[in-house]
């Protein structure tokens, strides 16, 4: 039965995470350090989204570490991913070339989350579909970091820096909590879980191995050819594309 004392606390509690979420949006990233060194979590041809190369916080909040954060979808080629706006807004998530590629350590660390039992969805590929989008992230929300990232893995770098995978692809993790890994090694799959559009690896650097309470930190790749040219150190711009060789 849903009773007026129900209404109330629950009324209470939303308004409580809604304070939460607006405080944690405008935390102050962490002090501006040099840029930590390390390998790209993907390998072959992806292009950039939401970056720091363009803007910082990149994806315009602060919260859950996400200052400077990036979005990567893999592109084999160009054009060989379906378009936004074409429809149907709605795909499967392996009609997207993503989907399924393996992600690598950038760096040796050591394994402290691993979270791969939420399902893959269905893209929002389209303005309408991106609407939903809005509103089932609000819900998402609700449930925090989890809710956000949905499946995602956490690396201790050492140096008080961790790395962050999310949206990983369901029961893809091949890692468990306490495992030691090397640059290169593959550690789970991309995929479509928690607040994301298609397809597409979310990677950021914080300070903490909790989002929740994590400051984001820099980051550039040591081993990416941006838009063709010789790999270097760099982060991608939005629209650029990166080529990294396989290990």
């Amino acid at each position: 039965m849903f009773t007026p004392g129900l209404a109330s606390d629950l009324w209470l509690t939303g308004s409580a995470v809604l304070v939460l979420g607006l405080a944690l949006s405008f935390l102050p990233a962490a002090p501006r350090v040099t840029p930590r060194s390390l390998g790209a979590p993907v390998t072959g041809r992806w292009s950039a989204v939401n970056s720091p190369g363009t803007r910082v916080p990149s994806h315009r909040t602060h919260a859950y570490g996400q200052t400077f954060a990036i979005d990567l979808v893999h592109e084999p080629e160009s054009g060989s991913r379906p378009k936004f706006g074409e429809t149907p807004g709605f795909r499967p998530p392996d009609d997207f070339p993503a989907f399924g590629r393996e992600l690598v350590a950038p760096c040796d660390g050591r394994v402290v989350t691993v979270r791969d039992r939420a399902k893959d969805h269905r893209s929002r590929s389209t303005r309408p579909a991106l609407a939903y989008m809005t509103l089932d992230g609000m819900v998402r929300g609700l449930a925090g970091p989890r809710g956000v990232f949905g499946n995602h893995i956490v690396l201790d770098l050492g140096g008080h820096a961790y790395a962050l995978f999310a949206h990983l692809q369901h029961g893809s993790a091949r890692v468990r909590p306490g495992q030691r890994v090397h640059r290169g090694q593959v550690i789970g799959r991309c995929g479509n879980s928690g607040n994301s559009s298609e397809p597409h690896l979310h990677f950021q650097l914080m300070d903490h191995p909790s989002p929740l309470v994590a400051a984001g930190m820099p980051f550039v790749f040591s081993d990416v050819g941006v838009d063709g040219r010789e790999p270097a150190e760099s982060v991608p711009a939005d629209g650029q594309t990166i080529v990294v060789a396989g290990t």
